[in-house]
């Protein structure tokens, strides 16, 4: 039996993505089914103390204390 019929599917987690925006971008490209996900523009937010990085997904992002993405 093949290899790939007993290995269940390995996936990635938001939070397990490098703390990197190409790595963020390709993240979720993926699960966009392969459409080009890119960032749009980024700020400081004052009130969360963070980066934020607006996304063409719709989405915003930043990175943790811990240098973990998460949704804003």
């Amino acid at each position: 039996m093949s290899h790939a019929f007993m290995r269940e599917k390995e996936e990635e987690w938001l939070g397990d993505v490098k703390p990197e925006l190409n790595a963020l971008e390709r993240f979720l490209t993926k699960e966009n089914d392969g459409v080009k996900i890119i960032e749009l523009k980024s700020y400081f937010d004052p009130e969360l103390k963070v980066e934020v990085h607006e996304m063409s997904n719709g989405s915003s992002y930043a990175l943790d204390f811990d240098k973990r993405w998460y949704m804003v």
